[in-house]
C-alpha cells in the first residue's frame, strides 16, 4: 500500500494522522516534523490504537525531510510549537522546495491559510497547478452539511453541497446546486430555514483542527483511489469562472495525478453575482 507524507505534527497533522490510519486505506504514514520526539510520540499513540480500532497502517515519525522522498501524496499540515503554525510564507515556500518540489505526487494542503503558499507554490516553486490541492474548503463543506441537517432533520452524509470562491471573505455556497438526500435543498428547506443557514455559514471559518485534519485525510485517500466523488478543494483557477492564476475552491474530481477535472456548478443570478462581486471577476 502507499506511503503518505504529512509534513508537521501539530494539531492538524495529528488529526490528519489519525483519520488516515483509521480509514485503513493507506499502508505507511510517515510524520515529519523538527520536533522529531514529540512527533514520534504522536505516531505512537496513534499506532498503539489500532488495536482497539482495528487499523492496520505503519505509522512513523522522523525529522529528517529526505526520507519523504518517493512518496505517494503529501500533506502539509501544522508544526508542534505553540499554537500548532500552519506552513506559510516563506518558510512554507522553503519546505515546498525542498521535500516536493521534484517529485510528481500530489501535495494536499491541510491548513486554513495556506491559499497563498499553493499559490507561491504554483508560480515561484514551479509546481504543476493540478498537483495542488487545498482541503479546508472541503472542511469547511462538511461544516455546511451539518448544519442544513440540524435544520431538514437529516443525516449528514445525505447533504450535498459546495463551496465556491476563497474563504474566508470570499466564498459562496450555491445554494441552488444543493441537495439533500437526492431532492434540491430549495424544495426541502424554507426560505426562512435557508436565511438562518446562511447567517450561520459566514461565521463557520476556520474550520477546527480536527476537521481539518479529517478533511486533509478524505481528500488524500480520494486522490490516491482516483474516487468518483467529487470534492470542493482550493485550487489554482484556470478560466473556472473567467478567473485564472487565482486561487479559489470549486468541486473537482481527484486522481493519483492531482486535479483530475473540474466542475462548474450551475449558479442562478444572484449567486452568479456573488461569485463575481468574490473573485473579482
Amino acid at each position: 500500500m502507499a506511503t503518505v507524507a504529512i509534513v508537521g505534527a501539530g494539531d492538524i497533522g495529528g488529526a490528519c494522522a489519525q483519520a488516515l490510519a483509521a480509514h485503513d486505506r493507506v499502508g505507511h504514514i510517515l510524520v515529519i516534523d523538527a520536533a522529531a520526539n514529540a512527533a514520534a510520540g504522536k505516531a505512537l499513540d496513534i499506532q498503539q490504537s489500532g488495536a482497539i480500532s482495528g487499523f492496520h497502517a505503519r505509522l512513523e515519525a522522523t525529522g529528517d525531510e529526505s526520507r519523504a522522498i518517493g512518496c505517494a501524496g503529501y500533506v502539509i499540515a501544522d508544526r508542534v510549537a505553540t499554537g500548532s503554525p500552519e506552513w506559510q510564507g516563506e518558510d512554507g515556500l522553503a519546505m515546498i522546495k525542498r521535500i516536493v518540489a521534484s517529485s510528481d505526487a500530489p501535495v494536499v494542503f491541510a491548513g486554513a491559510w495556506q491559499g497563498d503558499l499553493i499559490r507561491a507554490s504554483s508560480q515561484e516553486a514551479r509546481i504543476a497547478a493540478r498537483r495542488l490541492i487545498g482541503a479546508s474548503t472541503e472542511a469547511l463543506a462538511s461544516a455546511v452539511a451539518a448544519i442544513v441537517a440540524m435544520e431538514a432533520r437529516c443525516a449528514p452524509n445525505e447533504v450535498s453541497v459546495a463551496i465556491l470562491g476563497t474563504p474566508p471573505d470570499s466564498f459562496v455556497v450555491p445554494w441552488s446546486d444543493a441537495s439533500i438526500g437526492g431532492y434540491a435543498l430549495e424544495r426541502v428547506v424554507s426560505q426562512v430555514q435557508l436565511r438562518r443557514i446562511e447567517a450561520r455559514v459566514s461565521r463557520l471559518w476556520p474550520p477546527g483542527p480536527y476537521a481539518l485534519g479529517a478533511a486533509a485525510a478524505c481528500v488524500t485517500e480520494a486522490l490516491l483511489q482516483s474516487s468518483r466523488r467529487s470534492y470542493s478543494v482550493l485550487t489554482v483557477l484556470d478560466g473556472e469562472f473567467g478567473v485564472r492564476d487565482r486561487v479559489g475552491a470549486v468541486p473537482a474530481l481527484l486522481a493519483s495525478h492531482g486535479v483530475a477535472h473540474t466542475r462548474v456548478p450551475s449558479l442562478n443570478t444572484r449567486e452568479r453575482v456573488q461569485l463575481e462581486t468574490a473573485l473579482g471577476a
